[in-house]
This record gives C-alpha cells, sequence and structure tokens, in this order.
C-alpha cells in the first residue's frame, strides 16, 4: 500500500516538474519577447531622434504650446531678431514641445521618406541635410543673448542661407520663440514668407537654417532715405499683403510686423520673417498676450490692453510700414512710453469715444481724463507725401482705423484702387510665384530724389520740398 502511495507521489511530484519547466520556459520566451520589443523601440526612438533633425521632420503643431506659457519678446534691429531671451523657456528633454523628442515615424522601423529622400546617395560621409557640418559658415551677421546668426554656405547645394543658431542651456532648455517660428515656418511655402530650408538639432545648440536674405526693409529704406520710390512701395506693399493674406487664411497671425522682420532680396522680393511671435489663431477666440509687436507698429487697442484681437492686428502695423515708405520717418515714433505713443496716434487720428470706437471705455487702460482731447485730421496733414500718390491717402486711412474692426484686411487692401496700375496677372499668381516673373514688374532705381520728382509730375499731389522730419 505504502509502495503504491509512494508511486503516485513520485508520479505526481514529475508532472509538476515538468509542468513548471513548461511554464519557465512559456515566461523565458515571453520575457525575451517584450525584451526584443523594448529595444526595437529604444530603435525606433533614436531613429526618430535622428530623422527629425531632416529638413521635413515634423514638429508639434503650435495649438499644443499651452496658453500660460505664452511670452513677450523685445526686438531688435536684426532681420531674424535673435537678440533678446525670452522669459520662459522651455525644457529641452521634457517638454511635450521638443520636436525632436515627440517626432514619431510612421511605421515602426522605417525612415521617413521625405527625411530619406535628401540623403545623398554617393557615400555615407557626404553631406546631408540635417547635419551641423553640411554648412560653413562664412560671416557672423548679428549675436545677441540667446542666439547668433551667421551667414553660411550649405555642402549639400551649394546655396547661400543664412543659420539661426541658438544656445541651448542645460537648464532652461529650448527657448519658446524656437520652437513657435521653426513649427509655424515648416507649413508655410509661399514666395514671400522666408523659407525655413533645415533645422539641426544638437546638444548643445538648435539651429533654423533660412534662405539667405541681403538686406531687409529697415536696412534699405536708412539706405535710400525722403521716402522710397512710390512704384517700388507699390510694389513692396503689395507683397506684404500677398504674403500676410496667405498666413491669415491659415489662421495665423504675426503679430510683430516691422521694416526689420520684412526681408528684401536683391531682386526686390519682400519675404516676411521672424515668426518668433506668431500664433496660430483657433476658433473659439483664445485671449492673447497684449504684450506683442514694437512699440511704434503697436496698434492702439493692444496699447489699450485689449488681448482680444484677430488679423487686424497684424494690418495696423501695414498701415505704419506704407506710411513710413513714402514719408521717410515712421508714422508714430513714440520717445518715452505706451502713453506717448498713444498720444501721437490720437493727435492725427483723434482721440477715441464710444461713437468712433465702440467698447473702447471697457478697454483695460483707456482713461479718457489721462489723454488730450484730439479731433481728427486728414492724414496729408501729417504726412504729406501720401498726396503725392494716387489713392494712396485713402488706403492708409482705412489701414490706420483705431476700432479694430474698421481696418481693411489683406485680402481685400490687394484690390484697393491704389494697385489698379498693376499689371492683372499679379493676382493670378500660384503662392510660390514671385511677382517679378511677371513681365515689366521690375524696381525702379532710388535716386534720393524721386518722391519729390513725382509729386512735381503727379496731376493729384503739388510740389514740396523734401525735408526731413
Amino acid at each position: 500500500m505504502c509502495d503504491m502511495i509512494d508511486s503516485q507521489s513520485a508520479e505526481k511530484i514529475s508532472r509538476m516538474k515538468k509542468l513548471r519547466r513548461t511554464l519557465s520556459e512559456s515566461f523565458g520566451r515571453i520575457a525575451l519577447k517584450k525584451e526584443d520589443s523594448s529595444f526595437d523601440e529604444i530603435c525606433v526612438t533614436k531613429m526618430s531622434t535622428r530623422n527629425c533633425q531632416g529638413m521635413d521632420s515634423v514638429i508639434k503643431p503650435l495649438d499644443t504650446i499651452p496658453e500660460d506659457k505664452k511670452v513677450r519678446v523685445q526686438r531688435t534691429q536684426s532681420s531674424f531678431d535673435p537678440f533678446e531671451k525670452p522669459a520662459n523657456q522651455v525644457k529641452r528633454v521634457h517638454s511635450e514641445n521638443n520636436a525632436c523628442i515627440n517626432f514619431k515615424t510612421s511605421s515602426a522601423g522605417k525612415e521617413s521618406p521625405k527625411v530619406r529622400r535628401h540623403s545623398s546617395p554617393s557615400s555615407p560621409t557626404s553631406p546631408k541635410f540635417g547635419k551641423a557640418d553640411s554648412y560653413e559658415k562664412l560671416e557672423k551677421l548679428g549675436e545677441g543673448s540667446y542666439a547668433t546668426v551667421y551667414k553660411g554656405k550649405s555642402k549639400v547645394n551649394g546655396k547661400l542661407v543664412a543659420l539661426k543658431v541658438i544656445r541651448l542651456q542645460e537648464e532652461e532648455g529650448t527657448p519658446f520663440t524656437a520652437i513657435r517660428e521653426a513649427s509655424l515656418l515648416k507649413g508655410l511655402k509661399h514666395a514671400n514668407i522666408v523659407l525655413l530650408h533645415d533645422i539641426i538639432h544638437t546638444k548643445e545648440t538648435l539651429t533654423l537654417v533660412f534662405e539667405y536674405v541681403h538686406t531687409d526693409l529697415c536696412q534699405y529704406m536708412d539706405k535710400h532715405p525722403g521716402g522710397l520710390h512710390p512704384e517700388n512701395v507699390k510694389l513692396f506693399l503689395f507683397q506684404l499683403l500677398r504674403g500676410l493674406s496667405y498666413i491669415h487664411q491659415r489662421y495665423i497671425l504675426h503679430r510683430d510686423l516691422k521694416p526689420q522682420n520684412l526681408l528684401i532680396s536683391d531682386t526686390g522680393e519682400l519675404k516676411l520673417a521672424d515668426f518668433g511671435l506668431a500664433r496660430a489663431k483657433s476658433v473659439p477666440s483664445h485671449t492673447y498676450s497684449n504684450e506683442v509687436v514694437t512699440l511704434w507698429y503697436r496698434p492702439p487697442d493692444v496699447l489699450l490692453g485689449s488681448t482680444e484681437y484677430s488679423t487686424c492686428l497684424d494690418m495696423w502695423g501695414v498701415g505704419c510700414i506704407f506710411v513710413e515708405m513714402i514719408q521717410g520717418v515712421a508714422a508714430f515714433p513714440g520717445m518715452k512710453d505706451i502713453q506717448d505713443q498713444l498720444e501721437r496716434i490720437f493727435l492725427v487720428l483723434g482721440t477715441p469715444n464710444e461713437d468712433t470706437w465702440p467698447g473702447v471705455h471697457s478697454l483695460p487702460h483707456f482713461k479718457p481724463e489721462r489723454f488730450t482731447q484730439y479731433s481728427p485730421k486728414n492724414l496729408r496733414q501729417a504726412w504729406n507725401k501720401l498726396s503725392y500718390v494716387n489713392h494712396a491717402e485713402d488706403l492708409a486711412s482705412k489701414l490706420l482705423q483705431c476700432f479694430p474692426k474698421n481696418r481693411l484686411s489683406a485680402q481685400a487692401a490687394q484690390s484697393h484702387e491704389y494697385f489698379s496700375d498693376l499689371p492683372p496677372r499679379l493676382w493670378e499668381l500660384t503662392d510660390m510665384s514671385s511677382i517679378f516673373t511677371v513681365p515689366n514688374v521690375r524696381l525702379q532705381p532710388e535716386t534720393g530724389e524721386s518722391m519729390r520728382a513725382f509729386g512735381k509730375n503727379n496731376s493729384y499731389g503739388k510740389s514740396v520740398s523734401n525735408s526731413k522730419h
């Protein structure tokens, strides 16, 4: 009896041992698969991080940027304005807005075809897009607290480029404006918007590689003081409106329009640049920071504390730039503070009230007793050269409206009578076509006396001295 029991016990023990071995092997295979899977994920992540440095890498859309992290950046006299460090920055490694960390390939283990097409087939050591050694620095164009801009040359195709090298601090991470600028520009393809060629991300720097444009409107006007040639003003303004209409139709506000941010190529092509303060305007409207736009080009509604604005914000800047190109001096050059800036605006356009500007009394910084009561004037009284050019004063007056909703849109402004003598083909161009592809469209020589001569010969204008103000 005992032998029978021992035999049964031994058999049970044997079966249990076999079951344990089977389970052990099963768990071992599962663990091995899991380890392999983790390894694959690591490989894909590393590949993604490398590929995101390429020209067509995917960057987090701007709408993912939290509202509470919006910052203001003061601009300096640079085409790309990298020179002021934002108050808030984003951790480079852990931020959801870091393009490289969050880049994801469409299928695991496969290289993105857009990134792959930029790789040179000749040899593994050939220059490639997305690599720091693919560009040669030729000269420094400017330097600031968190970025340096260089003129450079691509070793891939030999073209000149502008290298905006943003220094990354381990504790502070990638400047928010850089993420914002790269995020927006990757999706904007237009002849009148500066082209972002490439993005290079290393441990120490983030480099934005732009097409090289040799000057900006500020430098151009400094070189040709006293007002630009009227025909050149018209072509510059038309291009500015083309670029703005393009981004506004995509619900993007530039928010920092000024001559320094309008690049001018050697052929006269104008390009919108520096999208560090730009915002994608979602629907329904969010409340945005009122600390935007350089003071001279900041609209009165923003100066008075309004944070609910739309594309009309940019259109005020267009009006200021238009007047400055014609007159040769800034339209509203405030020298002290916001109060002084508003006084200069009201001196020309009149001090607003509820009749001329519904809702003005509800704005945070509007205190009627603080402002001198001015009556509105004709714009030619403030800027006499507007009267030299047919329909220029009317267009300027429709852009420089204190009440935001009264300002002309970019699209409507292109149809203004001021542009009626331009070739009709300009309105039929595709987004990436330059206006200078149209026959007989070209810049006129700037002689320094062009505006005065134009005034003598123009039936609408009258001759006056070209004095400096």
